[in-house]
């Protein structure tokens, strides 16, 4: 079926005439001569003098023009027929812990010592990209929470977002009741029918306003469920704690976590390695699949693309007319007429015409 995805740009048609009517005659700066008695000429010698087609015939190109430039404008697109897609109920957030720690290179992927941010980025991001019918929205919290990407089904740029996610840019503390807070503030928004919160951390909470507690006790009574992601390899496991002194992954507060989780209906999971994370990734998908529902969409297929290119050729001949006046488009629009052969006594006719005038 054919339709037009903006049909309100056709009231734009008149707007060239009116353009007319209210501005200001152009002066062409050349000298014009008036004959006023170009009528008697004429009908003296029985032909028309060199003029160009009506004014309307004159205009009839740029008209053209006009219309298919609204018609592109105005999306034309074939509507195809109703297709079933993949859909969801679940709105699935996920909060990612950006702060100091969290770049600590204690982690294992592919026989290389990562940080614990980029093996988030790298793991999650393809879990959230393969969910696909889900809503998906991202969190990045340190000191604060800040909303990077809000409930979507455009789950490619979530995952650029995660992607470009940078150490400290929320702070260098770890808010996770003000993170759970802003997921549970979006999530209520949403009549879904899942609604999920994956928390991903490697401390504890020592910033905010809210209680990590009290704040899964209200996700809770909204039908939130958190899944806490504790990170970090153990102390004894780390091979970077003898050369740097320390590792933050004994501020992570697993109680905490696994009460958040117990509180929501959810579940804590611990990611000492790549390898634990890729099975967290995997669990998850299976205690949070995709639910399917009965939902279809009908392709469109643009056509903008017609009418733009005719109005391109159009202009090209428009101008081509201009810089080469001889040429059949040229005489087309612009040609002699005449009403009969000049008689042979148009002279006498004129001088009597004259004689006439002086008396």
């Amino acid at each position: 079926m054919f339709e037009f995805a903006w049909p309100w740009i056709f009231v734009l048609l008149p707007l060239p005439w009116l353009m007319r009517l209210v501005l200001p005659v152009a002066d062409s700066g050349e000298p014009a001569l008036k004959v006023s008695f170009l009528g008697d000429l004429e009908g003296l010698a029985r032909r028309r003098a060199r003029a160009n087609l009506p004014a309307w015939r004159q205009q009839a190109p740029f008209m053209l023009l006009w219309l298919l430039l609204l018609i592109a404008a105005a999306r034309p697109q074939w509507l195809g027929e109703p297709l079933p897609i993949a859909a969801s109920g679940r709105d699935l957030l996920v909060a990612v812990d950006v702060s100091g720690s969290m770049d600590f290179p204690d982690m294992q992927w592919n026989d290389e010592d990562v940080s614990r941010l980029s093996l988030v980025q790298h793991l999650l991001g393809d879990f959230l990209e393969s969910r696909d019918g889900d809503r998906v929205g991202l969190i990045l919290f340190g000191s604060q929470a800040y909303l990077q990407a809000p409930l979507t089904f455009d789950r490619r740029t979530v995952r650029v977002w995660l992607d470009e996610a940078r150490i400290g840019i929320a702070g260098k503390n770890t808010a996770i009741g003000d993170a759970i807070g802003l997921a549970l503030k979006r999530l209520r928004m949403r009549p879904a029918q899942s609604r999920v919160l994956i928390l991903v951390t490697d401390g504890a909470n020592n910033g905010g306003e809210i209680e990590p507690l009290t704040a899964a006790k209200l996700a809770a009574n909204e039908g939130v469920k958190i899944y806490p992601i504790g990170i970090g390899a153990d102390p004894e496991e780390s091979g970077a704690t003898a050369l740097l002194g320390g590792n933050p992954t004994l501020d992570l507060d697993e109680p905490a976590l696994k009460a958040i989780a117990d509180a929501t209906g959810g579940r804590y999971f611990r990611a000492r390695d790549g390898k634990e994370l890729q099975a967290i990734k995997d669990t998850l998908d299976q205690l949070e699949p995709v639910a399917q529902q009965p939902t279809q969409a009908r392709p469109a297929q643009a056509l903008y693309q017609w009418p733009l290119a005719l109005a391109l050729l159009l202009s090209m001949l428009l101008v081509a007319r201009e810089l080469w006046p001889d040429n059949p488009l040229q005489r087309l629009f612009t040609k002699e007429l005449y009403l009969q052969s000049p008689l042979p006594d148009w002279r006498e006719r004129l001088k009597r015409l004259r004689l006439r005038r002086r008396r």
